[in-house]
């Protein structure tokens, strides 16, 4: 046994010390290899686990709702990119007056039809609420093929530039309700919808920012590219839809909201069944609150569209009017950046007082800008404009989850969105028609604002002085 174990130990440790001194420099050598490629590797990997960290912090990666944050980043990064390139070919490729022409067909070809389209977006989703994911899924597949098509258009300038524009837009929106939908089944335990609605909203918010200046350097290739990138990012998009958890396709609980203006219309549990529910309201509270959202999602598609024709022609002082409208875009992105943030801290603290004060203030700030126009009062409007829109819709979202009974609480999250995009629609519009005057145009915008604060105060005031409990029911 001693002569037995005697070479073996020989060996092992004789063999053991001989490979750690042959193979020093290469172990050496290995170590440094590996330090190098984690070191290139880093800045791709460092911030992929950072980003995944904060969407799957206290407790949102179990539940599910940090892919729906991931997804909404991917979803908003190939929005980015399929508006640089139209921006590029509809609005900064020919003078003032034939961009307004442009736009002004783009307008009648893509939005007029949304319009129509939009309001049956939302009900026709309702019939799909074991398909959820399919359909998010599906929508990024359509704006993925749209994206060829509209790279074809943007070389030949063809007609199909339109109606495929008008299918990515449409897509898009239907991906949008359908997420407002999925939002409540994937919440953590003790998280706010409106906690969680801001963290989609920014991860939305940053991707947006991260694609837009690669969307500017697609540009400067070509016009294809920038759409080449959403037609890799949406595809992308669409197996990620697949990766959400199962329950986002559960329909269990569910019903169709039939939403009520007021108490004659709202009925005991399908006591008074209704054969085609509409758009009522569930709740008078959220409807108020719905109708000013509306008119702020209406002032923000009007100066979307009404600030970048007056900038183009009249440029902020010393700036071009590429860049007096990048001022403005950064000072709305921030805005809206910054009322989400404080939508989160204030959870859901008395929403109503606060859709007042955000219309309210954004009014005043809008007649004031109009009263002393000029750069700074622009952007401030821009910001103020984006800080409201975040904050009062984050308020409506808190709005429904506490009025509307959970059964019903998807379907009114559908509607209400497809509601909100229709304003948009109309704003901008109003917009593209409007001379461009400055002051005149920011006098229209703070009488839009006017007519959905002072329609919706004293309803939104008394909800919250009786504590906001209407006893809405299902219908």
């Amino acid at each position: 046994m001693a002569t037995a174990r005697s070479p073996q130990g020989a060996t092992g440790v004789g063999g053991a010390k001989g490979g750690r001194d042959r193979g020093g420099g290469s172990g050496r050598m290995g170590g440094s290899l590996r330090a190098v490629g984690r070191a290139l590797h880093f800045p791709f990997t460092g911030p992929a686990r950072g980003i995944r960290k904060a969407t799957h912090a206290q407790g949102a990666g179990e539940s599910g709702l940090g892919k729906l944050i991931e997804l909404h980043a991917v979803n908003g990064a190939g929005d980015m990119m399929i508006t640089v390139a139209l921006a590029s070919t509809v609005f900064f490729s020919v003078p003032t007056d034939e961009a307004r022409g442009r736009v002004a067909l783009y307008l009648g070809i893509t939005m007029a039809p949304f319009t129509l389209l939009a309001p049956v977006i939302g009900p026709l989703l309702d019939r799909l609420p074991h398909g959820r994911r399919a359909a998010m899924a599906g929508a990024m597949l359509a704006r993925a093929l749209l994206a060829l098509v509209l790279s074809s258009a943007v070389v030949s300038g063809d007609l199909q530039l339109y109606p495929a524009a008008l299918g990515v837009l449409v897509a898009s929106k239907a991906y949008g309700v359908v997420r407002s939908a999925v939002v409540p089944r994937l919440l953590p335990p003790r998280f706010s919808l409106v906690k969680a609605n801001s963290r989609v909203t920014l991860g939305g918010l940053l991707a947006t920012g991260v694609a837009a200046p690669i969307g500017a350097g697609l540009q400067a290739i070509g016009p294809r590219w920038p759409l080449y990138g959403a037609f890799v990012i949406f595809i992308l998009g669409m197996f990620l839809s697949f990766t959400l958890p199962h329950k986002v396709d559960s329909a269990k609980g569910e019903d169709t909201a039939l939403l009520a203006a007021d108490e004659q219309h709202l009925h005991g549990p399908h006591r008074h069944p209704v054969k085609r529910p509409g758009l009522r309201t569930v709740g008078i509270a959220v409807t108020h609150a719905l109708g000013a959202n509306c008119a702020i999602r209406c002032l923000t598609g009007f100066l979307i569209f009404f600030l970048a024709f007056l900038l183009r022609e009249h440029p902020m002082s010393g700036q071009s009017a590429a860049v007096s409208l990048g001022i403005v875009a950064v000072a709305a992105g921030s805005g809206n950046a910054l009322g989400t943030a404080v939508g989160a801290w204030l959870r859901s603290r008395a929403p109503e007082i606060i859709i007042v004060t955000v219309v309210g203030f954004v009014m005043a700030v809008a007649i004031t800008a109009a009263v002393f126009f000029g750069a700074v009062m622009v952007a401030g409007l821009a910001a103020v404009a984006g800080f409201a829109q975040a904050l009062a819709k984050l308020s409506l979202d808190a709005l429904i989850q506490r009025d509307v009974p959970e059964q019903v609480r998807t379907s009114a999250f559908a509607r209400s969105e497809t509601l909100l995009q229709v304003s948009w629609v109309l704003g901008g519009a109003i917009g593209i028609v409007l001379p461009l005057r400055g002051s005149l145009g920011l006098l229209v915008g703070a009488a839009i604002v006017a007519t959905g604060w002072l329609t919706t105060v004293k309803g939104l005031i008394g909800s919250a002085r009786h504590g906001g409990h209407s006893h809405p029911r299902v219908a």
